[in-house]
């Protein structure tokens, strides 16, 4: 799993990367690092802040320029995250089967993390955070609504909610998802995400 390929390369309007972009890209950076380095080594709960801030070399104002809120900081931008996933599952082809396009937009999103290893102690922490478990509920939760008008188009059910067909495909493939993260995380990311997710919907679907 790697950030964006053109990271470092690229600026914000898609052109040549300046200066200005490049110190972001790396202040941005040396932030993550930091603090993820500090959730792992003391607990999410247990670390402030203020603390992330001084041990990166900034002011808090700074840190909030780049990042709006301290789940921002391990779990990355939820809300990229939910507009990555909507956008790829709504532009697949027509003709491609509900599970697929929305394999394709869990595939999109887990290219958007990092390493390996920091997708592994973020993910770790995430499962093991009940103030993080919460809040990551709810964001999929809105990431399902979000979703639902596109796979209700794709099966050809009820818009609205009315057939349940098409909320509980993409519950189910969000449960998934949570069985693939858990397995991965208690195998210490040695088996393929991807392939994991994979492996649990084939047995939701009863190898289907």
């Amino acid at each position: 799993m790697k950030q964006e390929a053109k990271a470092g390369r690229t600026g914000a309007a898609g052109g040549p990367a300046t200066l200005w972009d490049r110190t972001r890209q790396l202040a941005s950076r040396e932030i993550l690092e930091t603090a993820l380095r500090l959730f792992t080594e003391q607990g999410y709960d247990e670390t402030t802040i203020a603390q992330i801030a001084r041990e990166a070399g900034v002011s808090q104002r700074t840190l909030f320029r780049y990042f709006g809120t301290k789940e921002e900081l391990l779990g990355g931008d939820q809300d990229r995250f939910g507009r990555v996933l909507t956008e790829t599952v709504g532009g697949q082809p027509a003709g491609t089967g509900v599970w697929e396009a929305l394999r394709a937009g869990v595939a999109a999103v887990l290219a958007l993390h990092e390493s390996r290893a920091d997708a592994l102690e973020r993910f770790r922490l995430l499962h093991n955070t009940a103030s993080l478990r919460a809040g990551r509920l709810e964001k999929q939760l809105r990431f399902q609504e979000d979703l639902l008008p596109l796979v209700e188009e794709r099966m050809g059910t009820a818009r609205g909610g009315a057939d349940p067909s098409a909320r509980a495909v993409v519950a189910t493939a969000f449960a998934c998802l949570d069985a693939a993260t858990a397995t991965w995380v208690a195998g210490e990311g040695e088996d393929d995400l991807l392939d994991l997710y994979d492996r649990c919907l084939a047995a939701v679907r009863g190898g289907s």
